[in-house]
């Protein structure tokens, strides 16, 4: 008795140009989804605690159109080095960068705070 072996023809997977860009837009939908949660989630400054300051030792200030940090620490505490004053501000806001935006709230140290 012989054997004869029978196998199956073989079929190689072929994707064409449309299902490779399906695939990689599948691929790529989760990250840029995630992407775009972490830039509108991240955006907003918030006081912290990373500098050591009790709560409450702050008030916040809503930045006006034009406003910097530099003059916004100028009007606080006219007699203070700017410097300082917007050193003390970015640490309590965490603002990496030093910039800030019209209608932002920033938290200013109560030592800078505005009377009224």
């Amino acid at each position: 008795m012989s054997s004869i072996a029978i196998t199956a023809p073989t079929t190689r997977l072929r994707i064409t140009a449309r299902g490779r860009r399906v695939v990689a837009f599948l691929v790529a939908l989760p990250i840029v989804v995630a992407l775009g949660l972490a830039v509108v989630g991240g955006g907003s400054a918030l006081a912290s605690n990373d500098a050591g300051a009790p709560a409450g030792s702050f008030t916040e200030i809503t930045v006006m159109s034009g406003e910097t940090l530099w003059s916004i620490a100028e009007e606080l505490a006219p007699a203070a080095d700017p410097r300082d004053v917007v050193a003390k501000i970015s640490r309590l806001n965490a603002l990496s960068g030093g910039s800030v935006a019209a209608g932002q709230r920033i938290a200013i140290p109560t030592e800078y705070a505005p009377a009224g």
